[in-house]
């Protein structure tokens, strides 16, 4: 996997560097600003971008904007967002367009090494991918809306998809079997109004319905 790393703190990206270097994968370039970002990318097309929201001139969004143009001008690189805090618009905005080989993480994951590390392949494979802190967040703040009739469990199974986990991981997780989660699953979408012609894309819509009602 060919990674360029986009973050204005020296110290967390050449952390990154190292990281990703110790487990095998190639940094093809390291930036501290969205222009630098963006000029990587164009000359050495990695398969993935690990981006921090909030990066130079201003620290608001260019790291965030900057992600987007690479995901508009550059849509073959999968693109990973870092941020501090939850910041729920930032996540919609990520995933208001394709969402194929997305994710937006908290910065907090990269302590967990093993999970970090799968979750950028995962997203370099094309997977879609939410911090579960986000999707708490969302279920605790949502109100007066469709989320309103999905069950405890269910709530905690669209959590898990937002993780990008398949039905076995998420069986794995709650202690259940397959066969249990799929029904979840499937109550989960007709709560939602996620008919069967959506049906390649219905994991990722239930989790933007999420990010919409909140």
């Amino acid at each position: 996997m060919r990674v360029v790393i986009a973050e204005d703190s020296v110290l967390l990206r050449e952390g990154l560097v190292r990281l990703l270097q110790s487990a095998g994968e190639t940094v093809v370039g390291a930036s501290g600003d969205a222009e630098g970002l963006l000029a990587t990318v164009a000359d050495q097309r990695p398969d993935l971008a690990v981006v921090d929201v909030r990066m130079p001139p201003t620290f608001v969004d260019e790291g965030l904007r900057a992600a987007l143009a690479v995901r508009a001008r550059f849509p073959e690189t999968a693109v990973v967002v870092l941020s501090q805090y939850v910041e729920e618009r930032y996540a919609a905005e990520l995933l208001s367009g394709p969402t194929r080989g997305v994710g937006y993480l908290l910065k907090d994951r990269v302590a967990d090494v093993a999970e970090f590390l799968a979750t950028l392949r995962q997203v370099a494979a094309g997977g879609t991918v939410l911090d579960p802190e986000v999707v708490s967040q969302i279920l605790i703040r949502s109100r007066a809306n469709p989320l309103e009739r999905l069950t405890q469990r269910e709530s905690e199974v669209l959590a898990l998809m937002a993780q990008g986990r398949s039905n076995g991981g998420i069986a794995a997780a709650l202690v259940v079997s397959e066969s249990t989660v799929a029904k979840h699953v499937n109550s989960i979408f007709a709560k939602l109004g996620l008919g069967s012609a959506d049906a390649d894309h219905r994991r990722v819509l239930a989790v933007l319905h999420f990010l919409r009602e909140a």
